[in-house]
């Protein structure tokens, strides 16, 4: 696999997209969640600095939400939500 080094927000991928968790900033959706909160649930789930995810489905008709397989679990969040996650894409090579 190969990094691409952009850093983006997991709300932005689309399906069957894989990418590597740098970092979580909260501050970079609106919740009506206590500061921390939205932080602490995704930390929960799996969702930490270093964590491999792919975006398994996106909801019709606006793809929302969207399926995430994180470590060997599924979870389905809101983008707006998913936009607190900041990912570097990954990109497969593939064999000569």
């Amino acid at each position: 696999m190969q990094d691409t080094g952009k850093t983006l927000p997991l709300g932005t991928l689309a399906k069957g997209t894989r990418a590597e968790i740098t970092a979580l900033d909260e501050n970079a959706v609106k919740t009506p969640l206590p500061k921390g909160e939205l932080e602490r649930r995704l930390i929960e789930m799996g969702f930490v600095e270093g964590a491999v995810v792919e975006i398994l489905h996106e909801g019709f008709p606006r793809r929302d939400p969207i399926a995430v397989r994180v470590a060997d679990h599924t979870v389905a969040l809101r983008r707006a939500e998913a936009d607190a996650i900041l990912v570097r894409r990954l990109d497969v090579q593939k064999a000569s």
